[in-house]
């Protein structure tokens, strides 16, 4: 299992490494649950992450394809040696069609992409308060249309995190369903130090935080302190995410002309 630790610029990024972050996740929490950073911010972010480093982008929430096409080429980031991840999520939208025109957009976009970013669909375990398609809805659709891998987070941030809406069983399964599918398997979601041995029994590839690392919680400053007392309760993987190739294509297995695109 690997530690996923979220940065909102860059002086966050080497208190993240030092306390022994294994993927680096550009998001601004005060946006929301996948606060997309300023291209600034971002280009801070990226300067402090090695390039041999994972590295993860926050989005944001879309509803419609053509916003999914134009997040993805708006950000012409260089190729790098370490996989890097782009995470999308749907909050209010709950129709099958449209989520499998997004999700199979995005897995386009990327394979046009000069740094081949992987798609991450994110799924929220309190979708209900946002009237946002089921965490099996999600994963079923993201391993139909290619995607890299699942998150399953919370959308609101109000104190109740993940174990609030799911029981350790129901997240054991859908870590194993995902799994089964071929997805990279990520835990998010409020999650506090206490949280973490619940998380590993799960088993999921990676484990995702930012308040819990932070002196002043999901507003405050990645502590490296805080960091390394999240890294050591987080269990072992048999090998690393980082080096794993995952499944990708376009919708169909076919490779689309980026004019298609609109099309989907």
């Amino acid at each position: 299992m690997e530690l996923l630790v979220s940065v909102r610029s860059g002086a966050e990024v080497e208190p993240a490494l030092t306390g022994g972050a294994d993927i680096i996740d550009a998001k601004e929490p005060a946006r929301g649950s996948l606060g997309l950073v300023s291209d600034a911010v971002l280009a801070e972010i990226l300067a402090e992450v090695p390039e041999d480093q994972a590295l993860s982008i926050a989005l944001g929430d879309f509803s419609e394809p053509d916003d999914v096409l134009a997040a993805i080429t708006a950000r012409p980031l260089p190729a790098r040696h370490g996989p890097l991840y782009f995470k999308l999520g749907f909050v209010g939208v709950g129709e099958r069609d449209r989520l499998e025109m997004m999700i199979a957009t995005a897995v386009a976009a990327s394979e046009w992409h000069q740094a081949s970013p992987r798609i991450v669909v994110v799924a929220y375990a309190d979708g209900v308060r946002t009237e946002t398609a089921s965490p099996d809805t999600i994963r079923q659709i993201a391993a139909e249309r290619g995607a890299a891998g699942v998150l399953l987070d919370t959308c609101i941030k109000d104190g109740r995190g993940l174990f609030g809406w799911m029981d350790p069983l129901a997240l054991e399964l859908w870590v194993e369903r995902s799994r089964d599918a071929g997805l990279l398997t990520a835990l998010a979601g409020g999650l506090k130090l206490d949280d973490i041995e619940r998380v590993s029994s799960a088993a999921p590839d990676v484990v995702g935080v930012r308040g819990a690392a932070c002196d002043g919680g999901r507003g405050g400053r990645v502590n490296a302190g805080r960091v390394r007392a999240l890294r050591d309760r987080v269990r072992p993987s048999s090998g690393s995410v980082q080096g794993t190739v995952f499944p990708a294509g376009a919708m169909d297995g076919e490779t689309r002309d980026p004019g298609d695109f609109k099309l989907w």
